[in-house]
């Protein structure tokens, strides 16, 4: 756990790897993906929803 601490404190004070603006990008895909996922699903979600209401 302390690794992950010292690694999120000396974040920005390395200029390897990947910029804020790169990880921002994959950030934007991924909840493009959710939100894609999520509208996709969302017909079974509501279908499964009211069985469990109809049933109660």
């Amino acid at each position: 756990m302390l690794d992950y601490i010292l690694a999120y404190l000396h974040f920005g004070e390395s200029e390897e790897g990947q910029t804020m603006a790169e990880y921002a990008v994959v950030l934007a895909v991924i909840t493009v993906v959710v939100i894609a996922a999520l509208t996709a699903l969302s017909g079974g979600i509501n279908k499964a929803l009211g069985d469990v209401t109809a049933k109660l």
